[in-house]
């Protein structure tokens, strides 16, 4: 705690998430709150211990450990239908209840996370310690002490800790030593900004009391308006919890996921930053809110997505990302002064991604926006007329190669699941203009959506081994296929995909996909995607198995139970609090960025989809 080296952090499965719909923090099961990016998902990190436990910067309030005390349990939990988190520490001695939410829903919102330390039975000394590191832990800090509290002062941002407990600082990190009885509590907020005096945001219990009512009074309203009332509601409620959270409330775009450069593979070098706006992901995560009843934050993100393309040259193709402003996404670097979570080198933020070809993403923006013409709100003319412009330019460039959804960097290839996404964009938008009977080139639209159906038959398809494959001419196999079904490119019992999902059920040594019902999305000695290291298996593409499994039961009804038990499977690799990571790692460990909004949303449509072939009984 004074300079000596920390204990390497607790794993990514070990945190619970709360946030503002502006930005998210982690807070692990010990009190450490090792995750915080400052204001927005896409700023520099202020604390990041969990990809630096020595560098990173850190917010720890846990029980201190005193000679001769007895052990401490931690147990932590999510208040009922809330992202209000509660970690408790046992002992013999007593029971500790520490608090984390920021504030939502109040008359004066504030910027600030709150961490409420109470004791319920007992007696129990605690110590705090803030230790910020802004700028992914490359700026220096001042520490300037004020009453009730201190403010923590760098070039690029300021914040201050509030709080009536004693503070001491040796210039860079702050601490307090207390010991409370029990019906006691301490209060510290982490507020934006560098006040003159802190005497009025620190707060006492009744204080921080009202915020919690009114944070839970908000989480409780928003997720009211959920339609969803199948089995596994609990594991539902908590995937759409965890989607809002990765919403940003002010121009309603919706990020992959709060962290950067958590990895795919342990000390490997699969480390990506997540915090911005795949079109891919957030137009998936659009239909998985309108599923279960959440048209406000579907349509925060069509406005959101009609304002980027609006931006875009009459030639020029739709980016696929952008930062939280509609910007381009930052330059990818890496920050080599960080080990990276558990020395998994290199530590990257921004992505390079940002500039690949991925011809997929017409697909999932044009299912998107049909399925919320559907069952949101009408889209309007000039909406379609961005996106017949973005029609057609696909008509001119399906053909190309592309880097598709995996991201590869081994070069472009004829990807199937591109190819199948682009007969997607097609459909949906020739469905949209006869629906709406808006103007189009429908003659040219139907002549190529049929072109690329056939050419996917003839060339996507593998006779030898009597499966669809990753790409044209390949013999290797590719989870994405799944979504064939899914898209209705395909009929769930055509007898190519039966023949494609009971290959991918099979295990690897046998030239499958899968282990223990759990999918790998490609085997990556196989494809060759220009990486090093070998990763886990990829929960959406667990989840898309069992649609794909499900559908297929309207002639195969033993293909039902086998989808229920690998979803059931399945769900038992959720973290304590219910949460996916992007993949399941060999030992069972969560591995790359957390939490997934790819995992959760595909776990909410596999749900929903599921439950109703089950039907109102077992």
């Amino acid at each position: 705690m004074n300079g000596e080296k920390t204990a390497r952090p607790p794993a990514i499965e070990d945190h619970g998430v709360i946030g503002d719909l502006r930005t998210v923090a982690l807070v692990a099961t010990d009190g450490t709150l090792d995750w915080l990016c400052f204001p927005h998902f896409d700023s520099p990190t202020v604390f990041a211990a969990l990809l630096d436990a020595d560098k990173g910067g850190h917010f720890r309030i846990q029980p201190e450990h005193l000679p001769n005390q007895p052990e401490v349990v931690h147990k932590q939990f999510y208040w009922p239908d809330t992202n209000v988190l509660v970690t408790r520490f046992y002992s013999e001695n007593g029971v500790g209840e520490l608090v984390d939410f920021m504030p939502l829903g109040t008359q004066e919102p504030v910027r600030m996370v709150v961490r409420r330390i109470r004791v319920v039975r007992g007696e129990m000394p605690f110590r705090m310690e803030c230790l910020p590191a802004f700028n992914y832990a490359r700026d220096e800090h001042s520490v300037r002490v004020l009453d009730h509290g201190v403010s923590f002062l760098s070039p690029t941002l300021n914040l201050t800790l509030a709080t009536k407990a004693k503070l001491e600082t040796d210039g860079k990190r702050v601490t307090s030593r207390f010991t409370l009885r029990e019906g006691q509590s301490m209060v510290f907020a982490l507020i934006e900004g560098a006040p003159s005096s802190c005497a009025r945001q620190a707060m006492g219990h009744e204080s921080a009391e009202g915020l919690f009512r009114d944070t839970v009074v908000y989480w409780r309203h928003w997720l009211s308006q959920c339609t969803y009332r199948g089995r596994w509601r609990e594991v539902v409620y908590r995937s759409a919890l965890a989607l809002k959270l990765m919403t940003f409330e002010p121009s309603g775009a919706i990020v992959a996921s709060p962290t950067c450069s958590l990895p795919e593979s342990p000390g490997g070098g699969r480390n990506w930053d997540y915090r911005f706006v795949w079109i891919r992901d957030a137009a998936f995560t659009v239909y998985a809110l309108l599923r279960i009843g959440f048209s406000d934050e579907a349509g925060g993100f069509m406005r959101w997505l009609e304002q980027r393309i609006a931006e875009l040259g009459p030639d020029e193709p739709l980016p696929i990302m952008f930062a939280l402003d509609g910007s381009k996404v930052p330059r990818e670097e890496e920050l080599s002064h960080l080990a990276g979570y558990r020395d998994s080198r290199p530590v990257r933020i921004g992505n390079e991604a940002a500039n690949h070809l991925q011809l997929d993403i017409y697909g999932e923006l044009m299912d998107g926006v049909y399925l919320y013409n559907k069952h949101g709100a009408p889209i309007s003319y000039d909406f379609w007329n961005h996106l017949r412009r973005l029609t057609n330019w696909l008509c001119d460039n399906w053909r190309r190669k592309d880097e598709s959804i995996w991201e590869v960097r081994s070069g472009r290839q004829h990807f199937v699941y591109s190819k199948m996404m682009c007969w997607v964009a097609l459909d949906r938008a020739i469905r949209l203009a006869s629906k709406r009977s808006f103007p189009s080139d429908l003659a040219r639209w139907i002549r190529e959506r049929d072109a690329m159906f056939e050419e996917i038959m003839d060339q996507g398809w593998c006779q030898e081994r009597g499966t669809f494959v990753q790409y044209y001419g390949a013999r290797a196999l590719d989870a994405s296929v799944l979504l064939m079904p899914l898209v209705f490119f395909l009929s769930p019992v055509d007898p190519r995909m039966l023949s494609t999902v009971e290959l991918i059920r099979k295990p690897p040594k046998e030239g499958g996909l899968t282990s223990d019902g759990l999918v790998f999305r490609y085997d990556t000695e196989a494809s060759q995607d220009g990486l090093t290291g070998r990763e886990g298996t990829f929960n959406l593409c667990t989840f898309w198995l069992v649609e794909a499994m499900t559908r297929a039961s309207v002639t195969r009804p033993d293909l039902l139970d086998e989808a229920r038990l690998l979803f059931e499977r399945m769900l038992g690799y959720a973290s304590h609090l219910g949460l996916f990571a992007e993949q399941t790692g060999p030992a069972g460990e969560a591995l790359g960025n957390f939490p997934q909004a790819l995992t959760h949303l595909s776990l909410i449509s596999a749900a929903y989809n599921l439950d109703r072939a089950l039907g109102a009984g077992d």
